[in-house]
């Protein structure tokens, strides 16, 4: 996980790690609740992909604090303040996807 934000770093962790397959399950899990990726502009993309960079950092520091181990309140209150943002910037209703009829779907299928 990079120690700083810049964009595409999703992409760029290694996929053979649990990390990347789980922090890829969320992204996915973030933009179906939207109505998926491939319906979001570029820039709800980028706030998805800064969402769940947010909500990593904010874990870690949970875990710090958790073993006892240096917590700066600020930080943490600071991050987690920009990740409400974030989510009211993309809403937090899920969004219908759009799907073919089941009549639709069979006949591509069998063309």
């Amino acid at each position: 996980m990079p120690g700083r934000f810049a964009g595409g770093w999703l992409d760029r962790l290694d996929g053979r790690t649990e990390l990347a397959r789980n922090l890829r399950a969320r992204y996915r899990e973030l933009t179906d609740d939207l109505g998926g990726a491939d319906r979001l502009s570029y820039a709800q993309r980028s706030l998805a992909e800064r969402a769940l960079w947010l909500e990593y950092w904010l874990a870690t520091q949970e875990r710090e604090l958790a073993a006892g181990r240096d917590f700066d309140v600020g930080k943490w209150t600071q991050a987690f303040n920009s990740l409400q943002g974030v989510y009211g910037k993309l809403g937090l209703e899920r969004a219908t996807k759009d799907v073919p009829s089941l009549g639709a779907y069979l006949k591509g299928s069998a063309a």
